[in-house]
């Protein structure tokens, strides 16, 4: 059986894998490359050091999360519906990114400075991108909440958690994860089932 190609993405996928087991530095880089059969120099030559990978890992990751948040809300006016879709695609992310989820909550704080401060300001604007939908319904009448701020992070909590409980062969998929999810963020906000 001939071995896969070492690439990148390949040394990347092994890191994620190992890291979301082990934590970062539980993770040696002889064990990254045991997981691809190679030799540990030979990552070397697609990548310049683990602390390279976490941070690659991590910033995907954080900037995939604010993408899917601008695809699901950009656009929509009304809070209820913002908060509906950027909740579901939230709550989805993390039962179809599990691996990346476990990371960037876990070994984020590991990350060398200025790549630390810079990856928590990209999940801070996340967090207040949320909060933002909250505060705009509460002014508009359509939420009852007396801490935005709690809310959004009750919301976000909820939905992190997803990563830790998931299974891919459990009894319930993804997408009615996310669904059932939203509902539980719209009573957050005190508006109950849609």
């Amino acid at each position: 059986m001939t071995r896969a190609p070492l690439t990148g993405e390949s040394v990347l996928d092994a890191a994620l894998t190992l890291f979301a087991e082990r934590g970062y530095h539980g993770t040696a880089l002889s064990e990254i490359a045991a997981a691809l059969d190679v030799r540990t120099p030979s990552l070397y030559n697609h990548m310049r050091s683990k602390h390279e990978l976490l941070h690659t890992l991590v910033e995907r990751t954080v900037t995939g999360v604010l993408e899917d948040f601008h695809a699901a809300v950009d656009g929509r006016t009304d809070p209820l519906d913002r908060l509906h879709h950027a909740t579901l695609v939230y709550a989805r992310r993390h039962a179809t990114h599990r691996r990346e989820a476990i990371v960037v909550n876990r070994d984020t704080g590991s990350l060398d400075e200025p790549h630390r401060s810079a990856m928590q300001d990209l999940r801070r604007a996340h967090e207040h991108g949320l909060r933002e939908i909250i505060v705009d319904g509460v002014r508009a009448g359509r939420f009852a909440v007396d801490s935005p701020a709690l809310a959004s992070f009750a919301i976000r909590e909820m939905c992190v958690s997803i990563a830790r409980w998931f299974r891919d062969d459990g009894p319930v998929g993804p997408d009615q994860v996310a669904r059932e999810y939203t509902e539980f963020a719209l009573t957050i906000v005190g508006v109950g089932r849609v």
